[in-house]
């Protein structure tokens, strides 16, 4: 007897469910398109919806925004970002906009504010409104001041994230201080801001105690020495004594620092950290490595920006770090799993770079290390490739301007267990012969090759599941203004 047939369409679902559903989508795209089935998905939609990002196509502002918040009630998190596009008023948000937006959005949290060139001081004083706002983003606002984040830091009960970056015109730090003695400040990052510097985040005081991540650089290379704490007062360091031990992630790019002043203090008090980034920090020396790694043994990433200083005691040009960093991390950070390495300025002559292969291929098999990456590393070489195709948990490699490398130590990472993921840039010595031998050898989830010269698309087609190649991209240049800028001249993409 044949079965009774079961028919259903998505319209006999219960709305939870669609609900459900509808929120498994990620792609604002395909958030648009399932809008346009039936009037019932269409509401069910906007229900969920808890997320926009609006750009320049949103026009005029206050009434196409004003619309979307009555279409989208829960709205939790919202972008304005008008970057690569010249400021255009009545196309970009402005303060009296922030003010209507302000009295329409009432569940929102997360807020960024990117390249709105006509908001200022005025229009940061409307968002103390968002009483639930716990995440504030601020990037390229280049009119607003001090005193609006002032404002933003009394007004703001709730907020536990705060970025602020590329705002020029932000110098007094009264708004730090605030947050530092009545906030509750779990993450916050401040980059490129030519106003503020290393030492005004000891105002901070007991904020320290609260935060899980943070993040300072500034812009380009320093080549001046000596640097100056204005409050520093020798053997009194009261300024200096405050407590970091729920730092879980640093990120410090870019700044001098001499051995009792400065951030540098902060290496020695993260007890908890997981997460370590020293992106070009002139005066970084062993004994700072060896206190981190016998300080920190949770430790589970670190990304290490080097170029060449005068190192004591005979005054040689090198990069400062030497073996003694590498050995005392791979004995005293078990976790280790992601191990990143830049050297700039370092050539292979001269000057020198103070780790060796050996060293490096020490922490390598000392530590289960699942992500490895080298940047401008002469030094190492085939052997070096042989020593990491017996990795045991190396998943990912990425290769950039390591000269060194040639075809026989491509055939070296044939033989890497559980190698998924490669990435190679810049790097000429090796050809198509030893990137095939890889990729025949490996099945390869993702492999990107961008302007290898001796590489050619028809030798890496269908080699990984995603395959990138590129041999127009700008390069070496690229490379340079990432070392010495960071990523600011990015920020606008």
């Amino acid at each position: 007897m044949a079965k009774p047939q079961v028919h259903c369409s998505m319209d006999h679902l219960p709305e939870e469910l669609l609900a459900e559903i509808i929120k498994k989508l990620t792609r604002t795209s395909d958030l648009n398109s399932l809008s346009l089935v039936s009037k019932r998905l269409c509401t069910i939609e906007a229900e969920v919806r808890d997320a926009i990002r609006v750009g320049y196509g949103l026009y005029p502002v206050r009434l196409a925004f004003t619309t979307l918040c009555s279409r989208f009630p829960n709205l939790c998190k919202v972008e304005f970002n008008y970057s690569g596009l010249e400021p255009n008023h009545g196309m970009q948000l402005d303060n009296q906009d922030l003010h209507v937006f302000s009295c329409c959005c009432p569940s929102l949290t997360h807020l960024t504010l990117n390249f709105c060139s006509y908001i200022d001081d005025s229009g940061l004083g409307f968002l103390v409104r968002f009483k639930r706002l716990m995440s504030l983003r601020l990037i390229t606002l280049p009119a607003i001041t001090s005193y609006g984040l002032l404002s933003l830091a009394v007004g703001c009960k709730n907020l536990s994230a705060f970025y602020l970056i590329c705002c020029e015109k932000v110098g007094s730090v009264e708004w730090l201080e605030y947050l530092g003695w009545n906030g509750s400040l779990e993450e916050l990052v401040v980059k490129y801001c030519k106003r503020i510097s290393q030492f005004d985040f000891l105002m901070f005081g007991p904020g320290w105690m609260k935060l899980h991540k943070f993040e300072f650089q500034i812009e380009g290379l320093q080549y001046a020495f000596n640097p100056v704490d204005p409050s520093y007062v020798a053997h009194n360091q009261y300024r200096y004594d405050f407590s970091c031990e729920s730092l879980k992630g640093l990120t410090l790019g870019r700044i001098i620092t001499e051995s009792e002043i400065g951030l540098r203090c902060l290496l020695s008090k993260c007890k908890s950290l997981e997460n370590l980034c020293l992106y070009f920090v002139h005066g970084l020396n062993d004994n700072d490595m060896i206190t981190v790694a016998h300080t920190c043994s949770n430790l589970r990433s670190i990304s290490l920006g080097l170029r060449p200083q005068h190192c004591e005691p005979d005054y040689a040009y090198r990069t400062a770090l030497t073996d003694d960093s590498l050995n005392a991390l791979a004995l005293k950070c078990p976790m280790l799993q992601s191990f990143e390495l830049t050297f700039f300025g370092c050539e292979p002559t001269y000057p020198e770079i103070g780790f060796t292969q050996e060293g490096l291929v020490a922490l390598i098999q000392s530590c289960p290390i699942r992500d490895f990456v080298l940047n401008g590393a002469f030094i190492f070489d085939d052997e070096g490739m042989k020593a990491l195709s017996c990795a045991r948990f190396l998943e990912s490699l990425e290769l950039t301007r390591c000269i060194a490398i040639t075809d026989a130590g491509m055939r070296h990472l044939a033989c890497s267990p559980r190698l998924i993921n490669l990435t190679l840039a810049l790097c000429d010595g090796f050809t198509d012969d030893g990137v095939g031998e890889v990729v025949r050898a490996r099945k390869l989830e993702s492999l990107i090759i961008e302007k290898c010269s001796h590489v050619s698309l028809k030798a890496v087609q269908g080699a990984a599941k995603s395959v990138q190649y590129r041999d127009d991209c700008p390069g070496y240049v690229q490379w340079v203004d990432c070392c010495v800028f960071g990523e600011r001249n990015h920020l606008a993409g």
